[in-house]
């Protein structure tokens, strides 16, 4: 099997293959990364008899994350559409924020929701925004899309309570409330140059086929018009099941109030509970039948399954290949500022294993033992950590296929808008990271 340098390079060549199979050939993205993933696994000596098992296995655990989650939202996502509710939202995020400022007002709104929701249940959910806010305003759906990506990303990756920073936090020592402070005051800059600004910028390289000038369609006709009040209480409802499972287990850990609540904030289940209430409540104000509006769902879901599984799958074999721990090794010997180095080691991490969890985990894992000896706050060096797990999103990140699939986007779309855009937040929140150690010894925790 192979290793060090020469195991890298089947890394870069591995994605070069799948860039061609995807962009140059226009092969299906589901065939390109699973004929990928066998190929790489045998490029780098894998045993051959163990290599279906871990390519099958990577894609079975994917979905098993995000498989009934797509679904659902999927679902969720045809009602609300129908129904006229996301163009009641569009109405409102137009009002407060204006049509010049709505695409930084999606990326707020995005920057706030995930720091309860997942990456991937949050993208799911208002990803039905992107095309009725692009419609209205005239403003690029690519700006609307990197501003919610990248908003989701961001907080995703540096406030907590989300898992990654929660794990950095206790691995690094840091007090979890300064933390959170901490957090807030780094992603709200980067969500706002790497989604809005760049966003903004991007939108306007890319060419994209979605019409903006069509008529919104009447999906009221012959019934009562949905209420924004409604529309946000129906969108709204996964959101704060799972905020109600987070906030329990911090206000009743170990009581039958958190179980209660742990099992109908699990993502999946709220969103099933969502999709039930949506089902009821939206009827009078849809047209079509439900069994239309399965049938497009599931329709849609359908590839969307597919792709997000075999990314997984192509993740599973860089994982296995022993990739992380070579990178470990090489980066622990750079002579570099330690919060620059705790920054591109969740950077590089983040882009060969394709999790930012894992990244966040791993680098946290190594670097946190060593605060003391380093003589740097906990707080700083955990902040640079979550910074660097924020960009280069891959095609062996799940996340990637989420944003393509949702975002209607080609691959090299995705890589402008989301890798790229991730990477310019992560670089933004580090340099907030830095202006803050210019105050240490001043501000509390630092």
């Amino acid at each position: 099997m192979l290793t060090g340098p020469l195991l890298i390079g089947v890394f870069v060549l591995a994605l070069a293959f799948l860039f061609l199979l995807i962009m140059k050939w226009k092969v299906e993205p589901f065939l390109a990364l699973i004929c990928t993933a066998f190929v790489t696994a045998i490029a780098i000596g894998l045993p051959i008899a163990e290599v279906p098992g871990i390519v099958t296995a990577g894609f079975g655990n994917t979905l098993a994350g995000v498989g009934i989650l797509i679904g659902l939202g999927v679902i969720f996502g045809q009602f609300l559409g129908a129904s006229g509710a996301i163009e009641k939202i569009a109405d409102a995020l137009l009002k407060v924020f204006g049509i010049r400022r709505s695409p930084a007002g999606l990326s707020i709104a995005g920057t706030i929701v995930s720091i309860p929701v997942f990456f991937d249940a949050a993208f799911v959910i208002l990803s039905g925004l992107l095309k009725s806010l692009a419609t209205r305003t005239g403003i690029s759906i690519m700006t609307f899309v990197t501003a919610l990506g990248i908003g989701l990303i961001t907080s995703h990756n540096m406030i907590a309570p989300t898992p990654g920073p929660m794990i950095v936090a206790e691995n690094t020592g840091a007090d979890l409330g300064l933390f959170i402070l901490y957090g807030i005051i780094c992603a709200i800059p980067a969500t706002l140059v790497g989604g809005y600004v760049y966003g903004k910028y991007i939108g306007k390289r890319i060419h994209t086929d979605v019409s903006l000038n069509e008529e919104i369609p009447q999906v009221h006709t012959g019934r009562k018009e949905i209420s924004t009040a409604l529309s946000f209480g129906v969108l709204a409802l996964p959101i704060l099941l799972i905020l109600a499972n987070t906030v329990s287990k911090m206000l009743f850990p170990d009581t039958a109030v958190a179980a209660l609540f742990g099992f109908v904030g699990d993502k999946n289940i709220a969103l099933l509970i969502s999709v039930l209430v949506a089902i009821l409540v939206l009827r009078p104000y849809i047209k079509e039948s439900n069994s239309t509006l399965y049938k497009e769902a599931i329709a849609s879901a359908g590839m969307i399954v597919l792709i997000t599984g075999a990314g997984g799958a192509f993740g599973a074999v860089i994982n296995k290949s022993g990739i992380g721990d070579y990178l470990i090794g090489t980066m622990q010997s750079w002579s570099i500022p330690v919060l620059l180095l705790a920054f591109i080691f969740s950077q590089i991490l983040r882009a060969s294993l394709g999790s930012s969890t894992v990244a966040l985990v791993t680098t946290s894992s190594i670097m946190g033992p060593l605060v003391v000896d380093l003589g740097i706050s906990p707080i700083l060096i955990g902040l640079a950590i979550c910074a660097g797990g924020i960009g280069l999103s891959l095609p062996n990140d799940s996340g990637f296929w989420v944003v393509n699939r949702f975002g209607k986007l080609t691959v090299a779309q995705t890589l402008r808008v989301w890798t790229i855009g991730g990477f310019i937040s992560g670089l933004t929140a580090l340099t907030t990271v830095y202006v803050l150690s210019l105050f240490s010894g001043i501000l509390p925790g630092l």
